[in-house]
């Protein structure tokens, strides 16, 4: 009998500092469970910077509308500052999502070549430091620590996949890699009951973190069947994403997932994901490693950037802005 795919819960560290044997256990547990297209993974990432973000972040969002909308950034397609409220629409849904959203990056150097060449991935960085004194500082430690960690995760997935340790690590280095804080307000607030926190979908980067949520609603598919993602206390969650579909030539599916009230809740949920890209210029095609006579490659080369832009573009996040919208206020602009 075959059996059936399961979420495992790894130990990163472990990995890090266990002999040969333990390293083995490791990879071998992530590749398993990312048939499913999720793992849950121990970390070091320190819970009072958690504490703080969290923090913070729920502070912003407790703002009245008109103050949270003057940090939105029109020609970003998303990519920092506020989006609010029935903006982002799940490819194929015919609703937008219940869920208003704060994103924001590392800053890079106006002069990087991948900056100049892909200016819309990489826009100034716009965050609410003016009515949360403060965020700037924290939400840039909190990117960073989740930023290493899915590079240290990506380093057990390459062995799993049959290449190098250090695979990613150029592909990552400076990429536009997106940290979202996301609101998702009661639903008895919601313009109908057919709306969603989040529809189901796919993402696009490579791997996605999540180290907490203040309440329950993340379902992940798995064969088919939707299942409440519920890992240990203290876990972070992991999921895969499309670009890590295309160069493990389909043997890293893409975790699908979504966002869903509990029925009968009247709570709010608050969240912060991390996405993980390659470079713009990173040329997606599938690995040698993953390629045999019994799995041929599946995909053709398509740029990351291309892959983004067109996921953004499905999601409607793809905006023209007009020559006015192309540049946030002064007073938004976070120093790089």
């Amino acid at each position: 009998m075959v059996q059936e795919p399961e979420i495992l819960d790894v130990d990163l560290l472990r990995f890090e500092r266990g002999d040969g044997a333990a390293r083995r256990a490791v990879v071998d547990g992530v590749r398993r469970s990312l048939a499913t297209g999720f793992v849950y993974t121990s970390s070091d990432l320190p819970e009072d910077l958690l504490d703080t973000a969290y923090g913070m972040l729920a502070r912003f969002f407790a703002l009245e509308p008109e103050v949270k909308q003057r940090f939105r950034a029109p020609g970003s397609h998303g990519q920092t500052g506020y989006t609010g409220l029935l903006v982002e629409t799940a490819a194929g849904s015919e609703q937008a999502d219940w869920k208003e959203m704060l994103n924001w990056a590392a800053p890079l150097a106006a002069a990087h070549p991948l900056r100049r060449r892909y200016p819309h991935l990489y826009p100034e960085p716009v965050l609410p430091e003016q009515v949360v004194p403060g965020i700037t500082a924290v939400l840039g430690h909190f990117h960073a620590a989740v930023a290493d960690l899915q590079r240290r995760v990506l380093r057990v997935i390459a062995l799993g996949l049959g290449c190098a340790e250090t695979l990613f690590e150029e592909m990552v280095q400076d990429a536009p890699t997106l940290t979202r804080a996301i609101r998702y307000p009661p639903m008895a607030q919601a313009p109908s009951r057919s709306h969603l926190w989040a529809a189901a979908h796919g993402d696009i980067n490579l791997i996605t973190a999540l180290p907490r949520a203040t309440g329950p609603g993340l379902q992940v598919e798995v064969q088919g069947q939707w299942r409440d993602a519920l890992p240990p206390p203290g876990r972070v969650i992991l999921n895969s994403g499309l670009m890590l579909e295309r160069l493990s030539n389909g043997l890293i599916p893409a975790g699908w997932h979504r966002v869903v009230a509990p029925p009968g809740s009247s709570e709010q949920r608050l969240s912060v994901v991390q996405f993980c890209h390659a470079r713009p210029w990173t040329v997606l095609a599938p690995l040698p490693s993953c390629c045999t006579t019994e799995n041929p490659p599946r995909h053709a080369g398509i740029s990351a950037a291309d892959a983004l832009e067109d996921v953004l573009f499905q999601i409607q996040l793809l905006e023209t802005p007009s020559p006015a919208e192309s540049s946030p206020p002064l007073d938004q602009r976070q120093p790089s």
